[in-house]
């Protein structure tokens, strides 16, 4: 497509498995309004063309001169990197270890006006280096999760009364599956006081807070452990998995779409995830509202997959709408409340 900028696009590289393609005017198509001059053409054009054949194998690359070379990503960044302000880099830092920012904390720490903490958001937000929530902004997390360490501190208040919440739906003397996450792990030190459970899980966090209660046998699945977050995927943990069929399954998600799609980031975590589906015949997914506003490239399954799911916010309106369509419980744990989860798991 002549009419595109390489520099434009340079970070937007795109590569898909399979045979190649002969015709690339349908994956090209939603380019083809755009003047036959350079232009700044954005993600969401790449992602749309990416969206329109994703079976096909394929490197697209454009360029408008013939010998225009492709700025390598790497480059790309460094380039970004070098024209940020001192205030935007050390924004940056603090994002890196927190996991999140927030503009009336900023600006207060800076001494500056939170409409200049907006302007560095708004600008840290276009270089793809944050990605804007409410109120502030958070790592970009459209490839590679955030550090489990600051994914434990992003909503923690909130994981932990979505932790509450879901203990109370799993009775004494049952199985389930608990797979990773650290929202679910909150599940787990909600379930210390249950009696009777099998847990069978590919999380060492989980094994580790269950192991001690005397009441709780727990099954940890074999496989490749992680060493960022203590996971275990790859084809022996699914193996497992599929030997088992539980009463109830503890599941997370690193995004939701808004069509209901449930997201992660590691395939081989993805793959676990997808057994413990079809092997489980309660499935209850535990997700902070944050989840709604972060993307991931790959998809675990369906919300319409799940029997329960249990949050802290009211999700988005078409989220709330599928649920009912699909017969989804919503469960909203409003942070503040406390939860007997022995009381009502007895019951």
């Amino acid at each position: 497509a002549k009419s595109v900028s390489a520099a434009a696009v340079a970070r937007s590289f795109i590569f898909i498995d399979n045979p190649p393609i002969k015709n690339l005017a349908p994956l090209l198509e939603p380019c083809s309004n755009i003047k036959r001059k350079k232009t700044n053409v954005n993600r969401n054009v790449i992602e749309s063309i990416v969206r329109r054949n994703e079976s096909c194998c394929v490197a697209v690359l454009l360029n408008t001169k013939k010998n225009e070379k492709r700025i390598p990503e790497k480059d790309f960044l460094e380039s970004v990197m070098t024209q940020l302000s001192p205030r935007q880099h050390q924004i940056l830092t603090i994002a890196r270890a927190t996991g999140t920012v927030q503009v009336d904390d900023l600006a207060g720490r800076f001494d500056v006006t939170p409409q200049t903490i907006r302007k560095d958001l708004n600008e840290l937000c276009d270089s793809r280096l944050l990605a804007r929530t409410h109120g502030g902004a958070m790592l970009s997390s459209g490839v590679e999760n955030v550090a489990y360490e600051s994914r434990r501190q992003l909503a923690a208040d909130e994981k932990q009364v979505i932790g509450q919440r879901t203990a109370t739906l799993i009775p004494n003397n049952c199985s389930l599956f608990i797979n990773i996450g650290t929202t679910t792990e909150e599940v787990a030190r909600a379930l210390v006081r249950h009696e009777g459970l099998l847990v069978i899980t590919n999380n060492i966090h989980v094994a580790t807070i269950l192991m001690p209660c005397p009441k709780i046998d727990v099954i940890i699945a074999g496989g490749v452990v992680r060493r960022s977050d203590g996971g275990i995927v790859g084809e022996q943990a699914v193996d497992l998995i599929a030997q088992f069929k539980v009463d109830h399954a503890v599941i997370g998600a690193s995004a939701i779409d808004d069509d209901g799609a449930m997201l992660d980031f590691d395939y081989r975590e993805v793959r676990v995830a997808q057994a413990i589906l079809n092997n489980a015949r309660n499935i209850i997914l535990v997700a902070d509202a944050m989840k709604f506003t972060r993307s991931a490239p790959v998809r675990i399954g369906h919300l319409s997959q799940v029997d329960v799911f249990v949050t802290d916010r009211p999700p988005p309106e078409p989220i709330v709408e599928l649920c009912q369509h699909s017969g989804v419980e919503l469960e909203i744990a409003e942070a503040g409340h406390s939860f007997d989860s022995t009381t009502q798991a007895a019951q």
